[in-house]
């Protein structure tokens, strides 16, 4: 179960679909994101393309995670999502729908994002 102590770190994706559509991976691994007492930030080939809160709660699939965008592409919105951390890897799946997912699972004729990330290491 992901708690705000182990998720917190930069984290690389490895692996991202959309409604179902599987992300190229060239673009995939340009993508991390850093989790850090409550703020997120998204950089997109080191350059910095999202940034906000994140709350973290209960939920049955592991924990929701609540970002609040707050600058760049989600400026203004609240995207629901569910994470888990299963062997070493943060799973995230996104409603970009507004509604929290049910279960980590990105199909067709739907909003989810589903990523999974593995934790950079900095130099």
């Amino acid at each position: 179960m992901a708690d705000s102590a182990n998720i917190e770190g930069i984290w690389q994706i490895e692996s991202a679909e959309l409604a179902g559509e599987i992300m190229p991976e060239l673009v995939a691994h340009k993508i991390d994101v850093e989790l850090a007492a409550g703020a997120y930030t998204v950089r997109f080939d080191g350059e910095i393309a999202d940034r906000g809160t994140y709350d973290l709660a209960p939920h049955p699939a592991g924990q929701a995670i609540t970002l609040n965008g707050l600058v760049g592409t989600n400026a203004g919105r609240t995207i629901p999502a569910i994470c888990q951390i299963v062997d070493g890897q943060l799973h995230v799946c996104y409603g970009l729908d507004g509604i929290v997912p049910a279960a980590f699972e990105s199909k067709s004729g739907t909003a989810h994002f589903l990523a999974r990330y593995r934790r950079k290491v900095t130099k």
